[in-house]
């Protein structure tokens, strides 16, 4: 078996891969799109075979088929969903990570990647206002934070209480898919609570419903209230401020999803529309969304991680040696054990760009969100939902229906002019720019809505 052998077709082949990453960087990203399983099995056929194709025609059939089969969501007219818009320092080093083969589930066997995964952890619990006693780990994405400080949260409650029959979370309308699927996996119930006319959850409303659902169900017990800090369809901040107390005079755990939104914490300009998260017991932001780090990176960070560690830490015999030492295991504070060192390329782009590069991009892309919904109140055929808090913007072509919609985003991605999908808001069918790319240029913009 010579699959260990760094011999000089191996270099040859990592030559070629460098320089592929490397043309990669240089360039401006092709759009690209998707092509269905039967044309990809034309093109590619059957890839795995008994004698194998060799790095170079496998390396070959990626580039000219795998790859242009697959949008790239660094591209800056992708603005569907949340794109992700990695900086070449953070895409380069994550080459390192996979070549180096690191390990980032222990201390023992990581510990300097675990040392800079948690510099990084710790510029986001500062920029918060978490205590210095705050930790917690980069997972795999929100869904997977998400649940993990959710049942740390059940894990907490429940050791206290004998009492209750059903533990359930209280979170918005708007609130992210992840909280219902984190409620089904954990087999607990969830209380939807209406937002104001603006859409952010309000502490008065969380209040009323919460005491209500309490005098209802005498068994039942809310252990945890969810709020969201920049909605993924819209960028709506719930009132962070008001919900914070409410939590606290009702002994329940506050947790913020800022998946995307929390990110712009960094940027003084936006840091005031988050007071009230340095009163979180847990929270999560991705950098792989607006922190230029590319996928899957999710910071999940903990006010009091013991309680995380108490929740997640798995035992057996061949683990015991890792719980010795005392010192931080990454696998101990969500619901994995074996990790890669995820957080290491978002640590490097912000150890080697510095966070007052990261303010500046923050803005950079806010200001585009803020020239385009000026151009959509401009166009005769678009009608601007609501002002952008942050840098989602979400608008709708007046007399269009979703089929007409759904029309149009196909058309523009097969022009490869964009990538923008249809959305709904309150029932009805939408359009959104999601700009997290530093990259998208008011030109950018304006190529797009000219399609309008």
């Amino acid at each position: 078996l010579k699959m260990h052998e760094f011999n000089k077709e191996v270099e040859a082949l990592a030559h070629e891969i460098l320089d592929y990453s490397l043309v990669r960087l240089r360039t401006d990203p092709p759009l690209d799109g998707p092509k269905t399983p039967e044309e990809l099995m034309q093109l590619a056929g059957n890839t795995i075979t008994p004698a194998g194709l060799g790095g170079h025609k496998a390396l070959e059939l990626f580039k000219d088929v795998l790859a242009t089969a697959c949008i790239s969501t660094d591209h800056p007219r992708y603005l569907a969903f949340i794109p992700s818009a990695p900086s070449e320092y953070a895409n380069l080093f994550d080459l390192v990570v996979g070549a180096s083969a690191l390990y980032g589930g222990s201390w023992l066997e990581g510990a300097g990647a675990v040392f800079a995964e948690n510099q990084a952890l710790r510029w986001i619990s500062d920029l918060a206002g978490l205590p210095q006693s705050a930790g917690g780990v980069f997972v795999q994405g929100g869904t997977i934070g998400n649940l993990s400080a959710l049942v740390a949260a059940r894990s907490y409650f429940r050791s206290k209480r004998s009492d209750v029959n059903r533990w359930v979370i209280a979170a918005s309308e708007e609130a992210h898919s992840s909280i219902k699927s984190a409620a089904e996996v954990m087999d607990v119930g969830v209380i939807l609570i209406k937002p104001d006319a603006q859409g952010s959850l309000q502490g008065e409303a969380c209040a009323s419903v919460i005491d209500k659902y309490h005098a209802e169900n005498p068994t039942h017990q809310v252990f945890a209230l969810v709020a969201t800090a920049g909605t993924t369809n819209l960028g709506i901040i719930d009132n962070l401020k008001s919900i914070a107390p409410v939590a606290k005079e009702r002994g329940i755990w506050f947790h913020i999803d800022g998946a995307y939104g929390l990110a712009a914490l960094c940027s003084p300009k936006t840091k005031p529309l988050f007071a009230g998260v340095e009163h979180a017991d847990s929270l999560i932001v991705d950098p792989h969304k607006w922190l230029f780090a590319p996928f899957d990176a999710c910071a999940l960070i903990y006010r009091n991680p013991e309680i995380a560690k108490s929740t997640h830490l798995q035992k057996a015999a061949y683990l015991e040696t890792l719980d010795d030492d005392g010192e931080w295991n990454p696998s101990d504070y969500a619901i994995h054990l074996t990790r890669r060192a995820r957080g290491l390329p978002f640590w490097f782009s912000l150890a080697a760009h510095g966070t007052d590069e990261y303010a500046k991009a923050m803005d950079q892309t806010m200001d585009i969100a803020k020239h385009a919904a000026d151009l959509i109140k401009q166009h005769p055929n678009l009608e601007l939902l609501r002002e952008p808090t942050l840098s989602i913007v979400a608008f709708k072509r007046k007399g269009w229906q979703m089929a007409d919609y759904q029309k149009w985003s196909d058309k523009l991605l097969t022009d490869q002019i964009g990538f923008v999908t249809p959305s709904s808001h309150h029932g009805e069918a939408i359009l959104r720019f999601a700009i997290v790319n530093p990259w998208t240029k008011e030109s950018d913009i304006s190529e797009i809505l000219a399609t309008l």
